[in-house]
């Protein structure tokens, strides 16, 4: 199914540059809006197709976006989805043999040093393979699969290792890698090949960020061609890398982005500028073309992209009586330890009756023995606070432990994995479950509540998806919420746990 498109006829690439050159942003000075930034762009296109197209196109073509996610937090932009737990050949071929036109696989790639990451994500290229032949041998049925490596919306992630290892599993060797890291929910953007992050009264380069100095992922570079030479240490440098510009999308409309497009191929990385959903609109139905023309392209983005290209319509928050819990007492944990979960943690206690029960990650540092005995105290202090009514609320010490790269990340699996025990063991049925954290959602739910397959009605907030859990879980049917840890302002945390106690 051809997606025909409005926008005006194409140009040459040399063309494009006469008629809408690319016009630099004003100068950087800290204190710049997002206003500011986006001042001498040309409007925004409003001559986009509906994303039921889009959608409708997946089916007509026998397509299945497969996103495969580095945590859970990547269903913050989409709603009627399933998320898989696991990727045995027996789980892919029931996800693939379903009608739904998008599924996600949790894979928490993200918690995991690079090797382990790599066996694990070739792993899961090679049984998706697997299942779609299996699927064929069956019962006839080709389906073509369009990889999404989902990931952070700043920066943190295995790149370039994540996906090349999923290509290299299922045997696709890409043209093109889109790079599309804008999430709008949470104010990232990228304009001018810079990525953006608002930080409430101004925008910030990435690389100006908490979140770039993260002791396991950190980088220097804003400008997303720097940054890909930075991450692929110099396999592809920022000249060689390609982009569609705010100036193409919204000028040259789809004919000037497939024109770029079509220049791709060794699997040269392609940033996706994109302030607004219709700047993604129109990148999505280039794309589109170009992989109906044979063009073959694997995806490195955020939730937004994956919300467009899976054709996603906008629907409102969950309200309070599709949530479900009864207005009684929860279990919140709290794992992320970047700067705005502290502040949102804060403002938790402080606003919500709640029990704070602080998991001393020191006691946990010393050993077994002292981690367990740490352990059964914060179960029991969680049970007498849900006993008494009052939401429990675990957390990690603030404090982040000095280390960095495999150690940390090693680490943090030991912290996580306290964090789930504490979960296992609370013997009072919470009404709900709120996990603050993208490592600590996908941990809390598959070891600490066995969670196996999950159904995504929608969000309760703004980038905070809300999950059903199913009846193989520690708690059947009650709410879950995967709460990233970028996500949000100060109070959102207190506001989410505020409307599921009613």
């Amino acid at each position: 199914m051809g997606i025909p498109d409005t926008s005006r006829p194409a140009h040459s690439i040399q063309t494009q540059q006469k008629i809408f050159p690319l016009v630099s942003s004003p100068v950087y000075n800290g204190t710049m809006t997002l206003t500011q930034l986006l001042q001498d762009k040309p409007p925004v296109r409003h001559d986009i197709q509906d994303r039921t197209d889009i959608r409708k196109a997946l089916s007509v073509n026998a397509q299945k976006l497969v996103v495969v996610d580095d945590d859970p937090t990547g269903t913050q932009t989409v709603h009627g989805i399933r998320v898989y737990m696991d990727w045995s050949i027996d789980t892919l071929l029931r996800a693939l043999s379903r009608p739904d036109e998008v599924f996600y696989i949790s894979t928490n790639s993200r918690a995991l040093p690079p090797s382990e990451m790599q066996a694990l994500t070739h792993e899961l290229g090679a049984n998706l393979l697997a299942a779609t032949r299996k699927l064929a041998g069956e019962t006839g049925k080709n389906v073509r699969l369009l990889l999404a490596s989902r990931s952070d919306s700043t920066l943190r992630g295995h790149f370039p290792e994540e996906i090349d290892a999923l290509l290299e599993g299922y045997g696709l060797e890409a043209d093109g890698v889109i790079l599309a890291p804008a999430l709008f929910e949470a104010g990232r953007y990228t304009i001018d090949d810079i990525h953006w992050v608002d930080g409430g009264d101004r925008v910030v380069p990435a690389a100006e960020t908490e979140f770039a100095r993260d002791p396991a992922f950190g980088y220097t570079k804003s400008n997303l061609k720097e940054w890909v030479e930075e991450k692929t240490k110099g396999k592809w440098k920022a000249e060689q890398v390609l982009s569609l510009s705010l100036h193409t999308l919204r000028l040259g409309g789809v004919p000037a982005a497939l024109e770029i497009l079509s220049q791709a191929k060794g699997g040269v990385p392609i940033v996706i500028n994109a302030a607004t959903y219709e700047d993604l609109e129109t990148a999505v139905l280039a794309l589109m073309q170009a992989e109906e023309r044979g063009k073959r392209f694997a995806y490195r983005c955020a939730a937004c992209f994956v919300k467009v290209r899976g054709g996603f319509v906008d629907r409102p928050l969950l309200t309070a009586g599709e949530l479900s819990t009864g207005g009684g007492a929860g279990l919140v944990i709290v794992g992320s330890y970047v700067g705005k979960t502290g502040r949102q943690l804060d403002q938790l206690l402080k606003a919500v009756p709640c029990e704070g029960i602080e998991l001393q990650v020191d006691r946990i540092a010393e050993g077994d023995r002292a981690g367990t005995a740490e352990v059964m105290r914060v179960v029991g202090e969680a049970d007498r606070a849900l006993a008494a009514g009052r939401t429990a609320v675990v957390y990690t010490s603030r404090a982040v432990r000095q280390a960095e790269g495999k150690e940390f990340l090693q680490f943090g699996q030991r912290v996580m994995m306290a964090l789930c025990s504490v979960v296992q063991f609370v013997g009072k049925r919470p009404s709900f479950v709120v996990a603050k954290g993208g490592i600590t959602s996908i941990e809390i739910a598959r070891t600490g509540m066995g969670v196996k397959e999950a159904y995504v009605p929608g969000q309760i907030a703004k980038g905070v998806p809300l999950w059903q859990l199913g009846p193989e879980a520690k708690w059947p049917g009650i709410p879950y919420v995967v709460f990233p840890g970028n996500v949000g302002d100060d109070s959102t945390l207190a506001q989410v746990v505020g409307a599921l106690r009613g």
